[in-house]
């Protein structure tokens, strides 16, 4: 089966002379950022190698969280919380969010302290979250069988509809006089005296002053051509989604063997909750050393995986020039396959657990990419050695949630304004500069 299909975004006809800045790439990160710079009124393209949200952007778990966040994360989620709750009064249009809760079970009384202990770092923004024991858990899912020594509950965390939330935004960047570009691949990121002057897409070129590359897994690959190295690999989730289902739960559940949660259409998403699948390809020898602290901290909940990827990556080009055919024209949509056994493993896990959901149809099966870095948090960040570039990338799995304020403060950096969140943290010179580079996870 396809991964899902998002609202679809007619692409502009015409291609600008002149904008202020190019986004490359068209998911929520890009369009959340389009959408920022055009309210500033900044002259802005989106420029999509495919369609809006075509990749991750529709094909995560729609899950909003603050909960398990790497305390790194946590101002900057806040803050995507805040907006979220008034997306769709600003964008003129559904979302799908709803704040319904997220409950992280635990399956031993070492994860509980570990969970318990993270909850402090909402202390400081007025953000509840409790420990509960299996009695209030029984309370909570009433039909459910959960096992497990208690959970961590949230009641801010929420959902929206990924195949909705990023074609919104686009749209209601388009309102503020956004151009958007679909099936047009930036090429290349021109440059005069060492500044960006440009970029040259497969349509023509476009005259501009700064450029954000918010491409996702292919991010590497594109600042690779410029001689920029942006350590990221890929790591693939698999999902399904059902028919509706009436009795099943309204929150969100997580659990080591299972993600759930509830779609607007009354079905579910579901996926693994530990247990992602690692391609293994060329870049994953030239990064090994680089991710060696996140992987001892994550062994058990990943699976490694050889397959036709590793030839296609080893034989796609590496350089190009403005006219040349690169490898983004060549692969308009990464659609990875997802793992059968993974997925009917899993639907019978959640079956156990929810009986609700034993006679519910699956509808949809899919798999994505996600742009992982070693220390798992975002680049969000100049790049100093070229004034006017900028990326917006390795959101590890963790980008749809916090993608509207990560565009926030993609356009506040390159905007020069007084940025809503310390973005120290997230400077792509960590990966230079000889700071430790690996997850804290928080528990």
């Amino acid at each position: 089966m396809p991964g899902p299909t998002p609202v679809h975004v007619y692409g502009d006809a015409d291609l600008p002379q002149s904008v202020d800045v190019v986004i490359i790439g068209g998911g929520i990160i890009g369009c959340a950022t389009a959408l920022e710079l055009a309210e500033a009124g900044q002259r802005v393209a989106i420029c999509e190698k495919g369609g809006i949200a075509q990749e991750q952007s529709s094909r995560n778990w729609g899950w909003v969280r603050i909960s398990r966040r790497d305390p790194r994360e946590v101002p900057l989620m806040v803050e995507a919380i805040r907006l979220w709750s008034d997306l769709d009064k600003r964008t003129g249009r559904d979302t799908g969010y709803r704040q319904t809760g997220i409950c992280f079970v635990c399956q031993d009384e070492a994860t509980f302290a570990n969970y318990d202990r993270w909850k402090d770092h909402l202390a400081p923004y007025q953000i509840q979250a409790r420990m509960l024991r299996p009695a209030e858990m029984k309370e909570m899912f009433p039909d459910a069988n959960l096992q497990g020594v208690g959970a961590l509950y949230t009641p801010e965390d929420g959902r929206a509809e990924p195949q909705k939330a990023a074609p919104a935004i686009a749209e209601a960047a388009r309102d503020k006089g956004a151009h958007i570009l679909t099936n047009c691949t930036v090429r290349c990121v021109e440059t005069e005296g060492g500044r960006v002057s440009g970029v040259a897409t497969e349509r023509g070129r476009i005259k501009c002053t700064s450029v954000v590359v918010a491409g996702g897994a292919w991010s590497n690959l594109f600042l690779g051509n410029m001689g920029i190295d942006l350590p990221s690999l890929g790591v693939v989730s698999h999902v399904l989604r059902t028919d509706p289902v009436e009795g099943g739960p309204e929150g969100a559940v997580w659990t080591g063997e299972y993600a759930i949660r509830k779609r607007d259409d009354g079905g579910y998403t579901i996926s693994r909750g530990s247990g992602n699948t690692v391609e293994i390809v060329p870049n994953s020898f030239r990064y090994a050393f680089r991710y060696l602290r996140a992987l001892k901290m994550q062994r058990r909940e990943l699976h490694f995986r050889l397959s036709g990827r590793f030839l296609h990556e080893a034989r796609r080009a590496k350089s190009w020039g403005p006219d040349d055919v690169t490898p983004f024209e060549r692969e308009r949509v990464f659609d990875p396959t997802p793992s059968p056994r993974m997925l009917k493993s899993l639907m019978s896990s959640v079956c156990a657990a929810f009986p609700a959901l034993k006679g519910a149809t699956v509808v949809q099966e899919w798999a994505g990419c996600i742009d992982v870095t070693p220390d798992a948090i975002p680049v969000i960040s100049a790049v100093e050695e070229t004034p006017g570039l900028h990326i917006a990338s390795g959101f590890s799995g963790h980008g749809f949630g916090i993608g509207p304020a990560a565009g926030g403060l993609m356009a506040d950096i390159v905007l020069g304004r007084t940025p809503r969140v310390d973005p120290n943290e997230f400077r792509f010179s960590r990966f230079t500069d000889g700071s430790r580079v690996a997850p804290e996870l928080g528990y």
